[in-house]
């Protein structure tokens, strides 16, 4: 689906680095403060409620604040949208005063961003592995943005205590993608890079998840994979036995190691084998991974449904999303086909 394009400024763009970082430190410092012992993991961990879109722990709290300061701070000179899990959509602007204000609505002329503050956050409270900030970011509109209107896409990594060096990766849309390094301690900036998928049409020898959140889902999508697996090793060759697997609670995180080739592909069908077996449905949201599937898209991954159709959706808290991700189109060639026939005889 065609989508509305309005270029991003690069005032904005530096707008979206101040408001990663402003999320970055106060969750690591929170961190650090249990990994002292001057905290309890429940500081962190604690479920508090229930958000637009997720269960909100504790360690979510602390950056929907972050969130919301930079959301007056921007809006008290210009319009924006933003849609938090937490919050939903929230649009605001300038007052005459000075100070930001709610608006009616999205026709105000400014940017629309969907933001995922911490995904990943089950891994990150316990200080165990990554999370990631999502932003997807689409110009101005008169309703909520589709994923084919967006515009940029950013990924900032917030990873555990132990790191010293935060990965970033940015793409535009039609623009291409590139990585850099964040140094924590001096908050400097190196090795960008553009980042390009490789062509090798590898189909064993790296990881090729099926990802299974929920425990009464996690069989069936086991299933699903080893019946992939099983066609690909009959029609290519490819070994079974090095296809390997990585349950990472992570769907932007996921799809960063897509587009590093870190995974050779990725596949999260949640939706589609919930609504067959009638177990829980807890899925992939848009604010998980549009801007990071724009990312893995523009790097030379491919990413669709897992029936290989394109991806389509509102940029919402409600909608699933289920989808498929190939570092590269020889891998997706071979791998799709296997896919759609596994989902047929699920």
């Amino acid at each position: 689906m065609t989508g509305s394009h309005h270029p991003i400024g690069d005032d904005w763009s530096a707008a979206i680095s101040d408001l990663c970082e402003s999320i970055r430190g106060p969750v690591r410092h929170g961190l650090a403060e249990v990994a002292a012992g001057r905290a309890s993991l429940d500081s962190v961990a604690e479920a508090v409620s229930v958000g637009a879109g997720d269960v909100t722990f504790a360690i979510d709290v602390v950056a929907e604040d972050q969130v919301t300061r930079w959301l007056h701070r921007e809006a008290s000179s210009r319009p924006v949208s933003l849609m938090t899990e937490d919050a939903g959509w929230r649009h605001m602007g300038p007052s005459p005063d000075g100070s930001a204000v709610e608006l009616p609505g999205f026709d105000h002329g400014g940017p629309r961003i969907a933001l995922d503050p911490i995904d990943g956050t089950r891994n990150i409270m316990h200080d165990l592995r990554s999370a990631w900030i999502v932003v997807s970011m689409a110009g101005p509109g008169a309703g909520a943005p589709r994923f084919a209107d967006l515009e940029l896409g950013v990924l900032s990594e917030i990873p555990d205590t132990r790191a010293a060096v935060a990965r970033e990766l940015i793409a535009r849309r039609g623009g291409g993608a590139s990585t850099l390094e964040l140094h924590l301690e001096s908050g400097e900036a190196s090795g960008q890079r553009a980042l390009v998928a490789d062509s090798a049409r590898r189909l064993d020898g790296g990881y090729f998840p099926f990802f299974g959140f929920h425990a009464a889902l996690r069989p069936h999508a086991q299933r699903l994979a080893a019946d992939v697996a099983r066609r690909v090793a009959e029609e290519h060759g490819a070994d079974q036995s090095t296809m390997f697997d990585d349950q990472y609670i992570s769907s932007g995180g996921q799809l960063a190691l897509l587009a590093l080739g870190r995974y050779r592909a990725i596949v999260d069908a949640r939706g589609e084998i919930g609504d067959r077996t009638g177990d829980p449905r807890q899925t992939c949201k848009p604010y998980d991974m549009a801007g990071a599937a724009l990312i893995a898209r523009e790097a030379g991954c491919v990413v669709v449904r897992p029936d290989g159709s394109p991806l389509d959706f509102e940029l919402d808290t409600d909608t699933t999303v289920d989808f498929a991700g190939f570092h590269n189109l020889a891998t997706a060639g071979a791998l799709l086909p296997a896919l759609r026939e596994a989902l047929a005889d699920l």
